[in-house]
């Protein structure tokens, strides 16, 4: 029978998000996997010039290994060859794909919890685009409904092939190449493992490179970590380790290791995007594109001759980095959740003397920012906070309300902007502090007007006092996330808090 995509994502609610497309466990069945997998392949037979095979990998949950089978299953009923690398990075299977001019597919929820997964897509020449979305949405694929059963599960789901390791080694040995086997040498680093799909792999590339590896914190059970919101506990247990055993820093990453979480020696974790901007002067890149929520230090520090705002995901900022190339100029990525990608290659010469050129990888990369600054660190005999300590002082931080029907977000959203209430509902929270100061009773109460408003990817409104609010209803989850951003850190939090607040009472 005949089965359009379409018709399959109404059905089971397993949608397109900005990382591929996810959905909770139990609607992701064999069924729903193997026509998005049949989806995919038959848009790249059509689209790109490629060998009929396909390389696929996944993340630790537990749902993995029955979904990477359906997608086996759909490998090989298309006639293709089905290459799998195991459980590695993202970026690692990415990379594989770009060096064979292969499709690729990630099984992977990143952060989200263990009841939910996703299925990344990368064809031949990098991530799929919008574009390319739309593409493999619009196709139909024939196949026996008999193979599944009343669940949508296989009735006979295969074997996983035999594990390609080629992909995990090219990836481990990126670094070494590029910055050289001593380049960390002297230094000590903290490794929180958890349940990362590339919690080992940091530890063999840090090693490779020369540093002290202590790891801790390894987890048999799925643990979400969220780079751009980091659990109260995480920061806790950064801050227990980093006072037991000395550390020049703490590396950690999101579910498949594509997002970096880097902490200084005393286990405070850095915004993924002021390690963006770090890790862009590390690596001397020109020319930056960002989403409209990182911190502006970007655009205050001066460092970059041009920088392009983006829409929250990858695919947008991918498409921001490609609308950068121009000549020769280095090209580079980065998200809130400090993801790196690097649109162009890089030339290096480190303290051997040897030029070296680290090629493209134009993806989210956690190793590659986090390595870079620490690199930066040792050459010039500094700690992670004195380069923290010469950006501009401005401070983002995020949260969000999780189990928020997007419908009820995107309604509200809608609301401010037709009646104008950006200014009213938060303009109390964002307004410039008084100077005058009372003798007696309390100091004025002054409200914040509204000087700058961008709707590029949610509401973000930026306040006469410099305090900036950015809402928006997340695209891979049933979450509503604030971004805040002001001159001082205890500002921050407690104007995202005010927020927060002010959000909650949208549930009802």
């Amino acid at each position: 029978m005949s089965v359009a995509m379409q018709d399959v994502m109404k059905q089971s609610g397993v949608a397109f998000g900005t990382s591929g497309a996810r959905g909770l466990v139990s609607a992701m069945t064999d069924r729903v996997c193997y026509v998005y997998a049949r989806s995919f392949i038959k848009y790249c037979e059509a689209s790109y010039k490629c060998e009929k095979e396909i390389a696929i990998a996944g993340d630790l949950r537990p749902s993995t290994g029955r979904i990477l089978q359906a997608l086996v299953k759909a490998g090989q009923d298309a006639g293709w060859k089905v290459t799998y690398c195991g459980r590695i990075p993202s970026p690692a299977i990415a990379l594989y794909g770009l060096d064979k001019h292969l499709p690729t597919i990630m099984v992977t929820g990143s952060h989200i919890p263990a009841d939910r997964n996703g299925i990344k897509f990368n064809h031949p020449n990098g991530e799929i685009t919008k574009a390319d979305e739309q593409g493999i949405v619009s196709q139909s694929v024939d196949f026996d409904e008999s193979m599944f059963g009343a669940d949508g599960m296989l009735v006979a789901a295969p074997e996983l092939p035999a594990v390609e390791k080629e992909a995990e080694e090219n990836y481990c040995k990126r670094y070494p190449k590029f910055f050289g086997e001593k380049a960390l040498q002297g230094l000590t680093i903290g490794v929180y493992q958890h349940s990362a799909v590339g919690r080992d792999i940091v530890v063999r590339v840090l090693e490779s490179l020369g540093a002290c590896v202590k790891p801790f914190g390894r987890s048999d059970v799925f643990v979400p970590v969220d780079t751009e919101a980091i659990r109260p506990e995480d920061e806790e247990l950064a801050r227990e380790f980093t006072h037991k055993d000395y550390v020049d820093a703490v590396f950690s990453t999101d579910g498949d290791s594509d997002r970096p979480l880097l902490a200084d020696d005393v286990g405070m974790w850095l915004r993924g995007d002021v390690l963006g901007i770090l890790a862009s002067q590390a690596l001397g890149i020109k020319r930056i594109a960002t989403p409209v929520s990182c911190n502006t230090s970007l655009e205050k520090c001066n460092s970059f001759e041009k920088i392009c705002r983006t829409r929250i995901g990858s695919p947008y900022v991918i498409a921001g980095m490609e609308s950068l190339m121009e000549g020769d100029a280095s090209v580079a990525g980065y998200e809130a959740n400090g993801g790196f990608l690097l649109q162009t290659a890089l030339k290096r010469t480190a303290y051997d003397g040897v030029e070296r050129t680290l090629p493209a990888l134009p993806t989210r990369d956690a190793l590659l920012p986090m390595i870079a600054v620490m690199v930066m660190v040792r050459e010039q005999k500094m700690c992670v906070v004195d380069l923290l300590r010469k950006l501009p002082k401005r401070f983002t931080v995020s949260d969000r309300l999780k189990e928020f029907p997007t419908e009820i977000s995107k309604a509200k959203l809608a609301e401010i902007r037709e009646q104008k209430l950006g200014e009213k509902l938060f303009g109390k929270f964002a307004a410039k502090p008084s100077k005058f100061k009372p003798k007696d009773g309390p100091a004025p109460i002054f409200h914040g007007k509204m000087v700058g408003l961008n709707e590029v990817d949610g509401y973000r409104m930026e306040f006469d006092s410099g305090d900036i609010v950015h809402l928006r209803p997340s695209g891979n989850a049933p979450e509503f996330r604030c971004y805040v951003e002001t001159e001082g850190k205890e500002r921050s939090a407690e104007l995202l808090a005010d927020c927060l607040k002010v959000m909650e009472g949208w549930r009802k």
